[in-house]
């Protein structure tokens, strides 16, 4: 039986005091499709206001981001879903892939919040990369908890902001994590750190975003295996 994934996808273009041109990051969408494309994963794209989601930092000097970039997964991207017409329960698993544009619009959203309360206590995984984890900020499953207490996660490090977009970005993601009690990890600016913890999976930068994927693909697998 197919599994399937939905992407949870930016529609900010831009960011900061200074109008930063941003959007979600090519890599960290274009490296987990490809890889659960290979394995036969469904996937589907909603964003908060639907349609058409800006993009940030294209390289066509990389494969797996020139092949998304000239799929029809690509321009079923551009035309994504409203996510509140999306029941997150009806996916094996969310993802949300950073970006700068997620600090605009996907950060304390409504709708984001409810999707990931929607996934969790519907058993699904539940996944993000780079600045994605900023979706997990104020979320509560019902007794006044922050999802991210006493969990294991990563994100977008202050060290790698302090050179990327610190005068860009409303508030420093690491810091608003550990501020909800999260048990926050990273490694060196830019290299791949992926932190699973149950259904929760996350990873560091873009540089992670592949291996985010396979982790992902591992763990539907396990689902999907008989008992």
């Amino acid at each position: 039986m197919t599994q399937h994934v939905l992407f949870i996808v930016t529609n900010a273009a831009v960011i900061g005091p200074k109008s930063r041109k941003t959007g979600f990051f090519f890599a960290e969408i274009a490296h987990p499709f490809e890889v659960l494309d290979a394995a036969g994963i469904a996937v589907e794209f909603a964003s908060p206001a639907g349609g058409w989601t800006p993009y940030d930092a294209y390289d066509d000097n990389d494969p797996a981001q020139k092949a998304f970039f000239e799929s029809k997964a690509f321009r079923r991207l551009n035309r994504s879903r409203k996510l509140c017409e999306v029941d997150a329960a009806d996916y094996d698993a969310i993802l949300v892939p950073g970006g700068l544009g997620p600090m605009v619009d996907i950060q304390r959203n409504a709708e984001v919040q409810r999707a990931i309360v929607r996934a969790w206590t519907t058993g699904k995984l539940v996944t993000a990369v780079c600045h994605g984890p900023c979706a997990l900020l104020g979320v509560d499953l019902g007794d006044g908890t922050p999802f991210v207490h006493g969990k294991r996660i990563t994100s977008f490090s202050k060290k790698e902001e302090y050179d990327y977009a610190r005068e860009d970005v409303p508030y420093e993601l690491e810091d608003a994590l550990r501020a909800e009690g999260a048990e926050y990890s990273s490694v060196a600016n830019w290299q791949p750190h992926v932190v699973a913890d149950g259904r929760l999976i996350t990873g560091q930068n873009p540089a992670s975003a592949a291996e985010l994927g396979k982790k992902l693909l591992a763990a539907l697998r396990d689902v999907a295996a008989p008992a």
